[in-house]
């Protein structure tokens, strides 16, 4: 059996195996357990009781961290010419029509982000097979189709995220960086939880929310007690 290594130790002395942590003592711990020498993300997972197989217990959304993501997002702005002062002004990294629709279908997806306007649709559908797999299609669900792009643009900018649950019946996504105060990790995670919480589909039946975990990119998972969500 390999020996652990220094960090590792730090981290068995931290973490009590089977402990779940208030949200507020996982906000603290997820700072202290991460040593890689890159600035860590922080993820939140989220195993929910419901079976996404069905329709009625599909969970999808959209959140606005109170601190943002942390990350910098780039986002393209599909739009009519008459938009796309507005969408510059409000922050799109990129802007236009036909000119990008050309790039994305020779391989350009430097982007983390879509935006664009009912009426452009039709010109994206054909790319779903680039941007299906990506996560960047624009859905109206998500509020990236809109006719008010500039609003959209700067709601992305200012740390909102969609998100749906996998095929596992889990929620994964991140919620900030290491470098965020525990206060704002905390935030952030408690806005995410709260927004899942009202988003419990009427079909599902049993336990809502079964796990929680919080972790930095290649950290060890902090169980969260979902008791201290309401705290």
């Amino acid at each position: 059996m390999s020996k652990l290594t220094k960090n590792q130790k730090s981290v068995a002395e931290k973490i009590e195996a089977g402990k779940a942590y208030s949200l507020k003592e996982a906000s603290e711990l997820v700072k202290e357990i991460t040593f890689t020498k890159f600035e860590a993300s922080v993820d939140i997972d989220v195993r929910l009781g419901v079976d996404p197989r069905k329709a009625n217990q599909m969970v999808r959304g959209v959140v606005t961290l109170p601190h943002g993501t942390g990350k910098v997002t780039r986002v393209l702005c599909i739009c009519t010419p008459d938009a796309e002062a507005a969408a510059k002004e409000a922050g799109a990294d990129y802007v236009g029509l036909d000119e990008y629709i050309e790039k994305i279908k020779g391989g350009w997806t430097d982007i983390d982000v879509i935006i664009t306007m009912p009426s452009c649709m039709g010109k994206l559908g054909p790319l779903g097979r680039i941007l299906g797999p990506r996560g960047l299609m624009p859905n109206p669900k998500s509020g990236t189709v809109t006719m008010d792009v500039a609003k959209a643009v700067k709601e992305v900018k200012a740390g909102k995220i969609d998100f749906k649950v996998d095929k596992g019946g889990i929620v994964h996504t991140s919620i900030g960086k290491v470098s965020f105060s525990p206060e704002q990790i905390y935030d952030n995670a408690k806005e995410f939880i709260q927004t899942l919480i009202k988003l419990k589909p009427a079909a599902a039946k049993g336990t809502y929310m079964k796990s929680i975990f919080i972790s930095s990119t290649m950290s060890k998972g902090v169980k969260i007690d979902p008791k201290s969500i309401a705290d």
